[in-house]
């Protein structure tokens, strides 16, 4: 393109007076075009770039992490949702049943659903595009770890009441101690009864159990052996079995031990054999329940080995208004 040549008119002369061409303004005109040109264009391109129009490879890697993040979270969030559903089952099972059939309180509702206070935990998480879905994720998942150790705590509550309840069920005296094949008679029950020596009623605190000597006598309940002796007045030969919360049972009249005191013995063990020893008219087992040391009826505990018909006639023999042998 050819350069354009610039005149002035002289109103004097009435003529053009060619302008002269100044390089150095020329320079100037260029450098004041080229450098606003290039702050336009830089501003161009950062408007562009941090617009949503134009994203680099950076954002959108960036772009797609987030989106997998996001995904992430709302998976996280149903199977949270999951895990409240099993999780509210097993607290529902453990209030109604588990800790109804072991008369244990329930654990409170608000107990289990409790937040945390104090402090604000998520402060760290505030601030961000995403925040509100992070912090109420992260929410949830504080709760739920909080109700699992609540949950884990009661089971292990419900496992040692049942293990107690275990060896509560195992220690009563819930069996005969002689087998009803193997003994002649019920001579006598629990209650007042004649003396057989003396004629005079008085308290008998036990049932008398008449069958031959030498009669397998069995352990009603676990337990340990505290005495097998005779060193008390009138029960001749005597085992003593201690079976815990409360309860102790008397052996008495033997005529021999199979056990030694320390000895840990389960229900249904030969203890001893049937005799005729200390104050006896007979040879019978003269058998006592005890509670806390008090004296209460053997028969109300005859129910682990024994049919609803057989312990309705052993209840009426046991009634019967008879002399002891003891």
């Amino acid at each position: 393109m050819a350069k354009r040549t610039k005149y002035f008119f002289d109103p004097e002369t009435l003529a053009y007076t060619k302008i002269p061409r100044r390089k150095r303004k020329t320079f100037a005109y260029v450098m004041i075009f080229l450098t606003a040109s290039a702050l336009f264009a830089f501003l161009i391109i950062t408007v562009l770039f941090q617009s949503s129009w134009v994203q680099t490879p950076g954002n959108r890697m960036m772009a797609r992490e987030l989106e997998n993040y996001k995904t992430n979270y709302k998976l996280l969030n149903k199977k949270m949702d999951q895990i409240e559903n099993v999780l509210g089952s097993i607290e529902n099972r453990d209030n109604n049943v588990y800790r109804t059939y072991f008369n244990a309180a329930p654990i409170p509702e608000e107990q289990r659903k409790a937040g945390f206070g104090g402090v604000n935990r998520y402060k760290d998480l505030e601030g961000f595009d995403n925040s509100e879905l992070v912090i109420n994720t992260m929410k949830r998942a504080d709760v739920l770890t909080k109700q699992l150790a609540i949950q884990s705590k009661s089971l292990d509550e419900i496992v040692r009441i049942a293990k107690s309840k275990e060896k509560l069920f195992n220690a009563i005296p819930a069996i005969q101690p002689m087998k009803n094949e193997q003994m002649t008679r019920i001579a006598s029950g629990f209650g007042f009864r004649n003396d057989p020596f003396t004629k005079v009623r008085k308290m008998h605190n036990g049932m008398d159990f008449s069958a031959p000597p030498g009669t397998p006598i069995f352990a009603t309940g676990d337990g340990e052996v505290t005495d097998a002796d005779n060193s008390r007045s009138g029960y001749g030969k005597l085992i003593i079995i201690k079976h815990g919360f409360g309860y102790e049972t008397y052996y008495a009249h033997l005529d021999d031990y199979k056990v030694r005191v320390g000895q840990k013995v389960k229900r249904g063990d030969i203890i001893g054999t049937c005799g005729n020893t200390g104050r006896s008219q007979g040879p019978h087992l003269h058998y006592e329940v005890r509670i806390n040391d008090e004296p209460v009826n053997p028969i109300n505990f005859f129910y682990a080995d024994i049919k609803a018909e057989d312990y309705a006639k052993i209840s009426e023999l046991a009634k019967q208004n008879s002399q002891s042998l003891d």
